[in-house]
């Protein structure tokens, strides 16, 4: 796969079907300059766009990536090097993945545990307020059912996203 050439067939593409990086950028949802970056080999369209660009370009997926047309011996041949070439050029490994998506899922419930903080506390102060210091014994086992709570909640979130 080469993102040179590739971007040059996606200009002769485009000038092909009289459509200026503006025009073509309206219709797939992005800015003419993300279609200038692709030509320009700055950075390769994501397989999604790949694919809306194939149906707008009237060209397959592999050709877009191979860079040319091909005839089908070539098809095939082509198909195996660019499905190789871009899963290693996105690869993330298993430990990778599952690092985003813990970050991820602890950024998106900061709020829960700022909250849950405020409760633990408020539980280790309030038997103190209303004389029954036996309760503060509770604090630490309630804290550590929450964590065992939440860390379940974010390893099944976590366990979703990667085999989704």
């Amino acid at each position: 796969m080469d993102q040179i050439k590739t971007g040059k067939f996606i200009a002769y593409l485009r000038k092909q079907h009289n459509l200026t990086q503006e025009a073509l950028g309206e219709k797939l949802g992005v800015t003419n300059k993300t279609v200038s970056r692709w030509e320009n080999a700055n950075y390769m369209p994501d397989i999604e766009m790949l694919q809306l660009l194939s149906k707008e370009l009237n060209v397959s997926v592999n050709e877009l990536l191979a860079g040319e047309f091909l005839s089908d011996e070539e098809f095939r041949k082509k198909a195996d090097e660019n499905v190789i070439a871009v899963s290693k050029a996105s690869a993330f490994s298993l430990e990778e993945r599952k690092a985003y998506f813990k970050k991820k899922w602890r950024k998106e419930h900061t709020a829960l545990f700022v909250l849950l903080g405020l409760l633990l506390i408020a539980a280790a102060v309030l038997p103190f307020v209303f004389d029954r210091s036996w309760l503060v014994g509770l604090v630490p086992l309630l804290a550590l059912v929450e964590y065992g709570y939440q860390n379940n909640q974010m390893m099944a979130y976590v366990e979703h996203c990667l085999y989704a």
